[in-house]
This record gives C-alpha cells, sequence and structure tokens, in this order.
C-alpha cells in the first residue's frame, strides 16, 4: 500500500527470505497454498517494510496485526503459482479458499499473532463500524426530529464518542505521531488514526461504557452483513474485557 510514513527501500531480511522461500517449497510439495500461506505468516517477523515503491505496514501500533497485507504481500512473491479467483477472494473480500476451523488459524500464525490480530479487528475493524452505527444513529435522529438536511453528522458521532470534532483529533493524533499536517490521510494512516482512536476511547470510557459501544459496533456489523469469514473468530470473542485486547 502506497503510505506518506515510509521507511527507505531495503533488502528483505534472511528470516522472511526463509519464510518465502519455504512459502513455495509448500506449494511445489502440493500443501494447499493457503495453508502454505498461514504458515509463512508464522515465520513473518517484519512490522513493516519498504518494497518496489511500496510501504507495507504490518503492525498498526506495535500491537495490531493487519494480517491481510501480508497476506497480499505474500501472495505477490508466489503470484505465478497461486488460483486468481481463490486470491482475489482472500485479498479483496476476506474469503479465504478453506473454511478452517479458528483454532486451526490461529495455530498456523502462531499465538502472539492471532492476539495482534484481535487487536487489529477490534482496534480498526470494530472501531471504524462504531463510528459508522453512532454516525448512522444520528442521521435517523435528525431525521426523525424533521431535519431532513445532511447535516454534519460524522463530526457529532465523533464528538460523542471522543469528545471532539475528527479534524481536532486527527491534529492532535498527528502532532503525537510526528506526522504532517497535511490535507488528505493515507489508507495505512487512517488505520493507525482509527486504532489510536481506540485507545483513546477505552482510556477515557468505563468498562460499561466500553463494552456497550463494542456490542454496538459489532451488532452494527452483522446487520450490515459485513462479516468476513477472516474475522469469524474474533466475533467468537467478543465477550472478551477490551481493555484486556491490546498488548
Amino acid at each position: 500500500m502506497p503510505d506518506n510514513h515510509k521507511p527507505d527501500s531495503q533488502a528483505i531480511e534472511p528470516a522472511e527470505a526463509e519464510a518465502i522461500r519455504r512459502l513455495k517449497q509448500s506449494i511445489f510439495s502440493g500443501k494447499h497454498w493457503y495453508l502454505a500461506l498461514l504458515e509463512a505468516i508464522g515465520l513473518w517477523n517484519v512490522a513493516e517494510e519498504a518494497l518496489d515503491n511500496y510501504h507495507y505496514k504490518y503492525l498498526i501500533a506495535g500491537e495490531a496485526f493487519d494480517w491481510l497485507v501480508l497476506a497480499e504481500r505474500l501472495c505477490l512473491a508466489v503470484n505465478e503459482f497461486l488460483p486468481e479467483t481463490e486470491k482475489t477472494a482472500l485479498l479483496f473480500k476476506g474469503k479465504p479458499p478453506l473454511d478452517l476451523p479458528a483454532g486451526k488459524f490461529k495455530e498456523l500464525i502462531g499465538d502472539i499473532k492471532y492476539h495482534q490480530y484481535l487487536n487489529y479487528f477490534y482496534g480498526v475493524t470494530v472501531e471504524e463500524a462504531l463510528i459508522l452505527a453512532v454516525e448512522e444513529e444520528v442521521r435517523k435522529e435528525r431525521w426523525a426530529a424533521g431535519l431532513h438536511r445532511d447535516r454534519d453528522n460524522t463530526n457529532e458521532a465523533y464528538r460523542r464518542i471522543y469528545g471532539a470534532t475528527r479534524a481536532a483529533l486527527l491534529r492532535r493524533f498527528r502532532s503525537e505521531m510526528g506526522y504532517p499536517q497535511l490535507k488528505s490521510i493515507g489508507l495505512t494512516e487512517l488505520k493507525e488514526f482509527t486504532y489510536w482512536l481506540f485507545k483513546l476511547r477505552l482510556k477515557q470510557s468505563d468498562k460499561a461504557k466500553v463494552a456497550s459501544d463494542t456490542k454496538k459496533a459489532l451488532d452494527w456489523l452483522r446487520s450490515k452483513g459485513f462479516t468476513r469469514w477472516s474475522d469469524k473468530q474474533a466475533f467468537e470473542m467478543e465477550n472478551r474485557e477490551a481493555e484486556n485486547i491490546s498488548l
């Protein structure tokens, strides 16, 4: 993914080169490519890298694992050996070719990455859903009150959840991170910002409010049919204490 905050292009680390070598070898040996991919993910230790003018960031804030970005990176290394339809379904729809039990997925990528994956699910996917759910509530309230013109529903949602407008929060985030105050935001930075908002909400809210907001977001995801197979194991964990999600 292109990004504004990318390191200089670098050579692949030996451990990661070994992960790619084993991925290729496993596929050549007849193992299903998806199983081989998850095993390679389990071997991967680099949090981010620059490759061919692209910046891949796999670990947000050092604790939230964006596993599909790493899957994309590894698929590029063995692209010619992968079924195009299955690969596209995984990378763009989050739909793997094999319906693995959550325990098997965890076993293949490892305990640490699985925990970091849950951090990403709750800290990015669910947090995005919470913002959209509250924005939808604001819109319905205004329509019920006869205010049919679209107003600033997004900023009102941010105020209700975090106590400030999106612009003010983004300026604060960038100031803390040492990022430039640009007019636009890239996808990777947006994920970082969303995870930062998640951590801010945990600090500002009591346990009951955190649990209530998390349930609201999960219910919204289900209602919109946004539940991907790749997130189903995370949905099984929705009764976890939210403050225990991050490492």
